[in-house]
């Protein structure tokens, strides 16, 4: 979500950031995105956190055909179009610097019958929530959204918005710092929270949340 890039550096990693595409194969596709890091920053880049997820939700089964789903911080869309080509209905966001990089990736690596179900739209986290309709979602997925303290509120806000009792939201982060903690204990305090899911490779956790104390299956 946030356009401020991180410092350069060199190694592998910082490499792989740095190039101008990345692809990837799920749900029987190969998908090329482009990436622009020195242009948007950690919005126009693909972090392991989104890859983590889209292998999580394929390999596990989940049925999300028909689905209503919004991803939140989607940057280059890797998630959302894994999502759509899946079976979804999916509102794929982020803020307004990032929507025309967003949209060109996400038209470009989905068939053409299947770009009515991926709908493009701006969400500045607390801030346009009028233009969602409250728990309107099945799922709301978000893949390295939580490393920025001053926006933990409003992406809580933005949670409790979006979520019914029957919302599913799956988080892929990686814990980096003492407030990535923090932030979990914030949504522990609204929702019940579980580690459905971790990645030792690529040091990637998956937390499911709902509303209440449900532990339900997908």
């Amino acid at each position: 979500m946030a356009m401020v890039p991180y410092e350069e550096g060199g190694g592998w990693a910082a490499r792989q950031l740095h190039r101008p595409s990345a692809t990837f194969h799920f749900a029987s596709r190969t998908i090329r995105l482009q990436q622009d890091w020195r242009r948007l920053g950690v919005a126009a880049v693909v972090w392991d956190a989104a890859v983590v997820l889209c292998a999580y939700l394929e390999m596990e089964g989940i049925d999300l055909r028909d689905r209503s789903v919004i991803e939140l911080g989607a940057g280059t869309g890797l998630l959302g179009i894994v999502v759509t080509l899946l079976g979804a209905r999916v509102t794929i966001t982020d803020r307004a610097a990032a929507l025309e990089f967003l949209e060109s990736n996400v038209q470009a690596n989905l068939p053409p019958e299947l770009r009515p179900r991926a709908v493009v739209k701006e969400l500045t986290w607390g801030k346009d929530l009028d233009n969602f309709p409250p728990g309107a979602f099945d799922f709301v997925l978000g893949a390295d959204i939580v490393y920025l303290e001053e926006t933990f509120a409003e992406l809580l806000q933005t949670l409790e918005h979006l979520c019914s009792e029957q919302t599913v939201i799956l988080l892929s982060c990686r814990i980096r710092y003492e407030r990535d903690l923090k932030f979990l204990k914030m949504l522990r305090d609204r929702f019940s929270v579980y580690e459905v899911h971790y990645d030792s490779s690529k040091d990637v956790h998956i937390y499911k949340a709902q509303r209440g104390s449900r532990k339900d299956d997908f």
